[in-house]
């Protein structure tokens, strides 16, 4: 197992879609390297006021502790108490367009290290990406998921059916009972594979990235919006917000394990609005969202080729 080949994967990752936003764009990304007093440190890349994106943030970071926090050892009680490495990429995308469709994607390493000399290192990969549009077109969640379904298949064919499940599960508001948006894939734990054959899907999904998001922004960016699209795109960032704070491991891992704040939460939406019990005019566009959209569905039997 070679840690030093996952961080230069990320760490070119990182890279590679900054320059690919940068390009659509037309405005560069704040880079900001830091370093965290108990061990490691990273890069948070952020565009904020940009031309496409109202606010964009990309972070590479590399993290080590003496104690695994409790976010994470809940899932490996074998490995609490154990010295950690962490290493990832994690980004969220918020356009100003309303019919641009928000994205979030994470793929991240952790390694909980042997304790003594007869124990060996408990390791694993995860991550996904998720796509919450504000109002949503068919042709764009079919793309988004096609494009997912096409990367890892080579892999086992049942990966994206189980990880589209789990994706389902895991971004889904249940104190609002409805999900945050139409989904993609979610992983964690895994190590199946072997580690050559885990590294390889891991880096096939950060590669599906930027294809299976960059079409639909371009396709949506130049569509006309008024102040009502605007500002249901602000009521619906507030779910946003409600994920990342209540649920999101990430976020909560970062956060225990003494991260770094502004790093942490570069996920957070510009523009929020709550309101009191509002619910949209049925009929509406914004209704559609709701009845069309965030629902259980699997958006690869839309089409004849699928």
């Amino acid at each position: 197992m070679n840690t030093n080949d996952v961080l230069s994967y990320l760490q070119n990752l990182q890279a590679k879609i900054v320059e690919a936003i940068e390009l659509v764009d037309g405005k560069n990304f704040l880079q900001d390297s830091w370093q965290r007093p108990e061990g490691g440190g990273g890069n948070s890349c952020l565009l904020e006021e940009g031309n496409v994106f109202e606010r964009a943030g990309i972070g590479f970071s590399h993290v080590l502790g003496n104690k695994l926090p409790p976010s994470a050892s809940a899932a490996h009680p074998e490995a609490a108490g154990r010295a950690w490495e962490a290493m990832g990429v994690s980004l969220v995308f918020h356009p100003r367009n309303p019919y641009v469709p928000t994205v979030h994607m994470n793929v991240r390493f952790f390694v909980a290290k042997a304790a003594n000399e007869t124990d060996e290192d408990i390791w694993w990969f995860g991550g996904g990406m998720d796509l919450t549009p504000y109002y949503g077109f068919e042709e764009d969640a079919e793309h988004f998921h096609r494009t997912i379904k096409t990367a890892i298949d080579v892999f086992d064919t049942s990966y994206y059916p189980k990880f589209k499940k789990e994706c389902d599960e895991y971004f889904y508001l249940k104190h609002r009972k409805e999900p945050r948006g139409i989904g993609g894939i979610f992983y964690d734990d895994f190590n199946e594979l072997g580690f050559e054959r885990s590294f390889e899907f891991h880096k096939a999904v950060g590669d599906a990235f930027l294809q299976a998001y960059l079409p639909i922004v371009q396709r949506r960016k130049d569509t006309s919006y008024s102040e009502r699209e605007r500002d249901f795109q602000a009521y619906r960032r507030g779910r946003y917000v409600e994920f990342n704070l209540v649920y999101d491991r990430g976020t909560l891992f970062g956060l225990q394990s003494n991260g770094r704040t502004e790093s942490i939460l570069l996920s957070m939406p510009p523009i929020v609005k709550w309101r009191y019990d509002w619910k949209p005019e049925t009929g509406s566009p914004e209704a559609k969202l709701y009845t069309d959209f965030l629902i259980d569905k699997d958006w690869l039997k839309l089409s004849p080729s699928s």
